[in-house]
């Protein structure tokens, strides 16, 4: 599903499995999950196993995915990469530094969100587009998952905090009529939809564009996002000189 959303050049690699071995792990994983509750153990392994494969698909011997601030994984020299994990789903996605200067991804039921977290999440504009939407998405969710997406992206280059609030989303839906292996329809019934989204930072930094492109799935109950920044986009967001 995720590897619909990105690029070739884009090393990904999901499973739908509930569980993996907690042998899977390399012993410096096992210490940063020591006293973890199971479910955060097998959210952090099966989203570790995933990133194992996408490493094998770039010709990397698998090591140990540690992690920094805010959850931000750690990866080999010269790699960069996402994680994604939800109920159902469990995703990687990682390609080579001089392809890619950051992405991110994100997986979420296709349900909405829990009492009171869009108000968080939604800003009026947003709001506002989507009141004339087509009522077979939970376009709170798609956001939720988008922003999620926006702020992997953000925070390896910024090493700061972007909000909900901070960036301003609008999304289009695509015809899936035609594609092979795809029809149009909602993703809780088995049927794909899919489009794009832009998304507007209301905070700038000189390392992120202002406006951020990315892509949107639904399928088999799954909301799924993705965000890239190609490597040659580093000076096309670089301050210009007066």
């Amino acid at each position: 599903m995720i590897e619909r959303l990105l690029p070739a050049y884009v090393s990904c690699a999901a499973t739908r499995e509930a569980t993996v071995a907690d042998g899977n792990l390399f012993p410096e994983e096992e210490e940063l999950i020591a006293r973890s509750v199971p479910k955060r153990r097998n959210d952090f392994a099966t989203a570790r196993a995933c990133a194992r494969r996408a490493m094998g698909k770039l010709g990397l011997e698998p090591v140990a995915v540690l992690h920094g601030k805010r959850g931000m994984p750690l990866w080999p020299e010269g790699i960069v990469g996402t994680l994604t994990h939800c109920e159902g789903y469990r995703a990687a996605a990682l390609a080579r530094a001089g392809d890619v200067l950051s992405l991110g991804i994100d997986a979420e039921p296709h349900a909405p969100l829990p009492d009171g977290v869009a108000e968080l999440v939604v800003l009026p504009s947003e709001r506002e587009r989507f009141a004339g939407e087509a009522g077979d998405i939970h376009w709170d969710r798609l956001l939720f998952s988008a922003k999620e997406s926006v702020f992997k992206t953000w925070y390896p280059l910024t090493l700061t905090e972007l909000d909900f609030e901070e960036a301003d989303l609008t999304f289009h839906r695509e015809a899936l009529e035609g594609r092979e292996g795809d029809r149009a329809g909602v993703g809780s019934s088995g049927r794909a939809v899919e489009g794009t989204f832009s998304a507007r930072l209301l905070r700038t930094d000189p390392a992120v564009p202002p406006v951020l492109e990315g892509r949107w799935r639904i399928e088999d109950g799954i909301v799924a996002t993705a965000l890239l920044l190609r490597a040659d986009q580093r000076e096309a967001s670089a301050p210009q000189s007066p």
